[in-house]
């Protein structure tokens, strides 16, 4: 592995590196100690430390985890922060913070959620405001509905 690589303007496929900056790029796999990207697409990530502005990512997964302006379809780490950006799965291991995004499932052991809007939010410390689609009483209807209109369903259709 490289110790250090500078990426800007190109079309790569696999990144390997201890330090990386990569600019203005698209990237199919980037592994790495430290990334910094910035208007980057790239289709999975996977860094000790992770720094992203402007970036689209598939999969994300990183210890440390940095996230402004951005959208990823699944971001896990151990300490992430999120920040005006849209990830439909987070998965936090230690701590995740949430603030001014759009998250579909947030999942951590400490959620700190401000100013944002998420479907389902799981933790053992929850704290700051977030919009939820569900509580745990309204999913607790939603699948009793589901589940007896399932029912019914396979019921009239036998044969």
């Amino acid at each position: 592995m490289e110790e250090r690589i500078e990426i800007e303007s190109q079309n790569m496929d696999i990144v390997e590196a201890e330090f990386m900056t990569v600019k203005q790029s698209t990237v199919r796999a980037v592994e790495a100690g430290n990334a910094e990207m910035q208007q980057v697409c790239a289709l999975s990530v996977d860094a000790e430390k992770s720094e992203i502005t402007q970036g689209a990512i598939g999969f994300l997964k990183s210890n440390e985890l940095n996230m402004n302006q951005c959208i990823s379809a699944v971001s896990m780490a151990d300490k992430a922060e999120i920040n005006f950006s849209l990830c439909p799965m987070s998965i936090g291991k230690e701590e995740i913070k949430v603030k001014r995004s759009a998250a579909g499932v947030v999942i951590g052991n400490s959620v700190e959620v401000k100013n944002s809007a998420a479907l389902i939010v799981v933790g053992k410390n929850i704290e700051g405001n977030v919009t939820t689609l569900f509580d745990w009483k309204s999913a607790l209807a939603v699948t009793a509905v589901a589940g007896g209109i399932f029912g019914l369903l396979r019921l009239f259709l036998k044969k």
